[in-house]
């Protein structure tokens, strides 16, 4: 589940709680948090047949200014508007990532120019930056030699993996122009082929497992 230490272990084992639960992030701003509905669902079922996890099947919702975030291992984040983080929220973030946490951004298209300067918040000392394709998380379970596949057209960019680390561990993930989690709904949502699914949930089963082993 990574290496959560401290008074975090300690709430941890106090608290009872599943160190593979994960939660989806509900950030304040309008944007729409709760997007792609069936796609962590979809991930989980992956993720426990294909890599030897038991997540619990729902995810658990968790805002970020909550002392339960620390509760989770792989905390996820999308959607496509508005993203506001206050001091507190900035702040907690800040510690549940340095003391062990994951947070994943998937960009499901008009997030990236509101969490970019909400991260300023978080880290103001540290920036985004692009993943080399020889990053362990291309190749914790899948091999990507590419780096991070294309799922959703959208502009017709190029993917791009971007990164915080701390002390030479990778925190955050802001995955951008991808749009990993329209791989990962139901097939009918939004038609894509099945070889297209399979690569977005092999993706995401390798960010999966790097955040619980890292």
């Amino acid at each position: 589940m990574g290496k959560l230490t401290g008074y975090i272990f300690i709430f941890l084992i106090s608290a009872g709680i599943s160190a593979q639960d994960i939660a989806v992030l509900q950030y304040k701003g309008g944007g729409d948090w709760y997007s792609n509905p069936t796609a962590l669902p979809n991930l989980i079922s992956f993720c426990n047949q294909n890599i030897n996890t038991t997540i619990a099947n729902k995810p658990k919702t968790v805002k970020p200014e909550s002392v339960d975030i620390f509760q989770y291992p792989y905390i996820h984040m999308t959607g496509h508007g508005n993203v506001f983080f206050t001091e507190k929220d900035a702040e907690n973030i800040r510690n549940y990532l340095l003391s062990g946490g994951f947070l994943h951004i998937d960009d499901n298209y008009g997030m990236e120019p509101y969490i970019r300067k909400e991260l300023i918040k978080v880290f103001p000392d540290k920036e985004l930056v692009e993943l080399p394709n020889n990053h362990p998380i291309f190749s914790s379970k899948y091999d990507f030699p590419k780096g991070l596949p294309k799922i959703h057209e959208h502009d017709g960019k190029r993917p791009q993996a971007l990164g915080v680390q701390h002390e030479g561990r990778l925190v955050l993930l802001f995955t951008f122009e991808s749009d990993l989690g329209d791989g990962w709904e139901n097939p009918e949502v939004h038609n894509d082929p099945p070889e297209v699914r399979i690569k977005a949930l092999k993706m995401g089963a390798n960010i999966m497992k790097y955040a619980f082993e890292n």
